[in-house]
């Protein structure tokens, strides 16, 4: 599948970007299209929305205990191949009309998230740590992951297209499609699966050393730190609903805005990712890259300051800033996980950093938005500044520590 002219090592990782592209494909193709789906059902917007509430919860909380369980059983490769054949639930949705079935797909589709995640993480970075670097392989991992959040809604404009109709047909056989790139995702698992066991990329876990250690300060200082950085990072959910309520730009120009953001991602993902690795060759220690976090308080603190404005120029220059700053989350904050904790402990870890993720964009947005609705955007800014103090406090606390441990 992938040329042999490059080295095993190399080509899982590249495996690894096509997974996530392919899945990206999948779920975001109907993310995209599910709310228009369930209204021609007839389904309410607090339906949709509770229900869509719910899957990311349990979508988050569970990659806790999903990667604890990872870690203590040793089997992560049985949570890959579970969460990423969950996604099967995506395709099913084209068979069904019935509001309490669909419930199910979709929280299938978040449980098999949550399932895969922790364990693909440990995988990839076990793998690329002594390899060509983690910052290298996620930054790959994000860009690719982006391409297939922008092929993927492309499904069903297709189907459109074609039809020339947008009832409950067409968008039933949106979602029969996406069978394809499911089948063509199960076959690249499985062969990463053989690719890595033939060559012995990833190392075995140590169950003994998983029961017997701990986490190490720095991994619970360097977790709270990102819970600030995001819990202050403006959501784009608050800045797409202040451009429609104030007339800023046109609906078309909103979507093509978030989808020119998504590109800076997945370029910022592979430049920076590539940065980090050099910082860490350059200084000979393992937690070299960790340098290039401290930007991160700095830049999410001017995105409300550009983004809730009425100028369009700052605007678009405050969501190319957007891009960056997620590119930098999806290849540096995972990529520092595998640098400060122990393989045997990494399910765990990364479990414990997605829940935190996860809570945080959850209280970050619910509190952007009562504040948006109450007309304090001041309060905002104040908000998002307090919260980048905190998380820069915790920055020179972990530096300290890193120091300290010398």
């Amino acid at each position: 599948m992938i040329g042999k002219s490059f080295s095993p090592a190399i080509r899982v990782i590249i495996l690894f970007g096509v997974i996530s592209l392919l899945g990206d494909m999948v779920y975001e193709s109907a993310r995209g299209a599910n709310s228009q789906y369930f209204n021609l059902l007839g389904v309410s917007a607090a339906q949709v929305g509770l229900v869509f509430g719910v899957g990311e919860f349990i979508g988050y909380f569970l990659r806790l205990l999903a990667g604890v369980a990872s870690d203590r059983s040793g089997r992560h490769w049985l949570f890959i191949f579970s969460g990423y054949g969950m996604l099967l639930a995506v395709p099913f949705m084209g068979w069904t009309m019935n509001w309490n079935i669909l419930v199910v797909l979709i929280l299938m589709e978040r449980i098999g998230k949550a399932l895969r995640n922790p364990a693909k993480d440990t995988i990839l970075s076990g793998v690329a740590e002594n390899q060509v670097g983690t910052g290298f392989a996620f930054g790959l991992q994000e860009a690719l992951d982006q391409i297939g959040a922008l092929l993927g809604p492309l499904i069903f404009t297709l189907v459109f297209s074609f039809t020339k109709q947008n009832g409950l047909p067409q968008y039933q056989l949106g979602y029969r499609l996406l069978f394809i790139p499911f089948v063509l995702l199960m076959l690249f698992v499985l062969y990463s699966h053989r690719t890595i066991k033939n060559n012995g990329l990833a190392a075995n876990i140590n169950r003994r050393a998983f029961r017997s250690e701990r986490l190490q300060p720095i991994f619970w200082i360097y977790t709270a730190f990102t819970f600030f950085c995001t819990l202050g990072f403006v959501n784009f959910s608050v800045i797409g609903y202040h451009l429609k309520a104030n007339h800023l730009m046109s609906d078309g120009r909103i979507t093509l805005l978030y989808s020119g953001a998504m590109a800076v991602d997945a370029l910022a993902a592979l430049v920076i990712g590539r940065w980090y690795d050099r910082l860490k060759e350059k200084t000979g220690v393992r937690t070299g890259g960790l340098v290039v976090l401290i930007g991160i308080p700095f830049l999410t603190l001017l995105l409300p300051f550009l983004t809730i404005g009425h100028s369009t120029a700052l605007i678009v220059a405050g969501m190319m800033l957007f891009g960056v700053v997620m590119g930098t989350h999806e290849a540096v904050m995972r990529s520092a996980i595998a640098d400060i904790t122990p393989f045997y402990k990494r399910g765990t870890s990364y479990g414990v950093f997605n829940t935190g993720y996860g809570l945080a964009l959850l209280v970050g947005s619910a509190l952007m938005g009562w504040l948006y609705d109450r007309n304090q955007t001041g309060m905002i800014m104040a908000f998002a500044c307090l919260a980048e103090t905190i998380a820069l406090f915790l920055y020179f606390r972990m530096v300290r520590e890193v120091r300290a441990k010398g």
